[in-house]
């Protein structure tokens, strides 16, 4: 019998793994510890990709599960938890956002979403490893720049351009549909698809009254099933609660029943409350009330398991809204 001594921290690790059996596939890449470095990701090529189901806007094909560019970019809803966006900034250097890009190439999904800073790694990406991934960048309109904010995302090579969802709910609170029109009608002219965002129901619901015309929306949806969720009394808008960061999508029935009418594509985003819901009930709610797409925040150690939640949750959809895209 061995006497060799086990340190405290070799005994936890043990434990854990010995449980790991009833974990899933992301608390074990959680708790795994490699021995050896691992392998480098290599570039996606062509052909060499898996597949998820897609959907268009306009000639835009797009897989129905797009990255979404808070986590690459460094920023997460973290409600009180200070240390998480430093830790994130830390985590993703410019090398792990391109490994990232390809891991979500290679299995399938074909387009990330980022903010303008993100402009010089996609590039990079597409040039030093070969990309395809299509790029869905957000814009915040000025009525003092001659929309020049945006036409730099459109020589950087934009993919499809939509406004921020802050600046949306800022927009359509303000009750400037003159901005919004214009801008839309900026990004279509430069031959891109032109959408909108927001986290309040009453963003889309002021650009449709207005008969402004976007190719598509980006509108939050979550359930409330989680434990931070809004609490009585938390009646601001999204966009006036980022001390507390809690929620999302104060009214998810109101907003299913209203999307359920309106005839353009819509691409769900928070649909996992910032990390508060899981992937697999997250994505099936988002598609079965309504959504086309969903927009998800996805680590490189998670793409794997989330695109086969992906592939298995739409194989069977059971929804009320036709596709719109």
């Amino acid at each position: 019998m061995s006497c060799r001594k086990i340190s405290r921290r070799d005994f936890t690790r043990r434990v854990m793994l010995g449980t790991a059996a009833a974990l899933s596939l992301e608390d074990r890449h959680l708790l795994a510890k490699p021995t050896e470095p691992a392998a480098a990701v290599q570039p996606a090529k062509a052909g060499s990709q898996g597949t998820l189901p897609t959907g268009k806007i306009g000639d835009l094909e797009l897989s129905r599960l797009i990255m979404g560019g808070n986590l690459i970019g460094g920023f997460a809803h973290s409600r009180d938890l200070m240390y998480v966006s430093p830790l994130l900034k830390h985590y993703f250097t410019p090398e792990k956002v391109l490994e990232t890009l390809a891991l979500a190439e290679q299995h399938g999904i074909n387009c990330v979403n980022t903010n303008p800073e993100g402009a010089h790694l996609i590039q990079r990406y597409w040039k030093e490893r070969g990309g395809k991934i299509k790029w869905m960048v957000q814009g915040s309109p000025s009525s003092t720049d001659n929309f020049e904010s945006l036409k730099r995302l459109v020589d950087a090579g934009a993919d499809t351009i939509y406004i921020q969802g802050n600046s949306g709910d800022r927009l359509a609170r303000d009750g400037n549909a003159d901005l919004i029109g214009k801008a839309l009608e900026f990004i279509k002219t430069n031959g891109l698809p032109a959408g909108i965002a927001g986290h309040e129901l009453r963003t889309p619901m002021f650009v449709e009254k207005a008969g402004l015309a976007p190719d598509y929306y980006v509108k939050t949806l979550h359930s409330t099933d989680y434990w931070s969720t809004r609490r009585p009394g938390q009646d601001k808008d999204i966009i006036d609660n980022y001390n507390v960061d809690n929620y999302w999508c104060k009214e998810p029935d109101e907003v299913t029943k209203y999307m359920a009418g309106v005839k353009r594509p819509w691409i769900a985003y928070k649909v996992m409350a910032a990390g508060a819901i899981k992937p697999r009930p997250a994505f099936k709610y988002a598609f079965e009330h309504g959504a086309d797409f969903i927009l998800a925040g996805i680590f490189d150690f998670q793409v794997a398991e989330d695109t086969q939640i992906a592939r298995e949750v739409l194989a069977k959809v059971n929804r009320a809204r036709p596709w719109m895209a």
